[in-house]
């Protein structure tokens, strides 16, 4: 099952504080907004997608507490919005990003691009519609982006410069300048 699109009519918009309080009144849903105001509600992950993404969460939270002079680790219960409000598997935000939005924004969906970002691929998800959500990220201003297919067994890289392809998880997926000192062994999520 992919994601269903409600349609908004053109001429009744969502605001942010709207679609604020309709994901507060149905937090059983995944919902999230594209850049032309569409909502997207998609499937619940299933258990063992749940599972890995609970791991992954795990071993970038460790990270991140160890870190946190530099940034801020979020899960997929934070909306991020630009035009559009995405809510990616795991995301970072540098310090200095995140200080800059006001109190009241943090609270809700911030204005804010992460520098990083992990999307998971579940047996629900559409790999294009993944893709796409990714070079979204990236157009947006996210720095790097992994996309984990535990399906195919595959991780795709983006960055603002070129996007990678890996097959098997074998791999040991590093930070880069993004996360000095992250990485990741994909044999964990095996």
């Amino acid at each position: 099952m992919d994601e269903m699109i409600l349609r908004i009519p053109e001429q009744y918009p969502m605001t942010d504080d709207e679609l604020f309080a309709l994901c507060a009144a149905n937090k059983e849903l995944r919902i999230e907004r594209d850049e032309n105001g569409q909502l997207i509600i998609m499937s619940p992950a299933g258990g063992i997608t749940g599972n890995l993404n609970f791991r992954l969460t795990t071993i970038f939270g460790q990270r991140a507490e160890q870190n946190s002079h530099l940034g801020y680790g979020f899960n997929s219960a934070t909306g991020l919005r630009d035009k559009s409000m995405r809510s990616p598997d795991v995301s970072w935000v540098s310090k200095e990003k995140w200080e800059a939005i006001a109190l009241e924004d943090q609270e809700k969906f911030a204005p804010v691009c992460p520098d990083f970002v992990i999307e998971l691929r579940s047996k629900w998800d559409s790999l294009s519609q993944l893709k796409s959500k990714m070079e979204k990220w990236i157009s947006n201003g996210c720095l790097l982006g992994w996309l984990i297919d535990p399906l195919d067994k595959k991780v795709y890289i983006y960055t603002p410069k070129s996007t990678t392809e890996l097959s098997g998880f074998s791999t040991i997926l590093k930070g880069g300048d993004i996360l000095p000192g992250f990485e990741i062994d994909l044999s964990r999520l095996n």
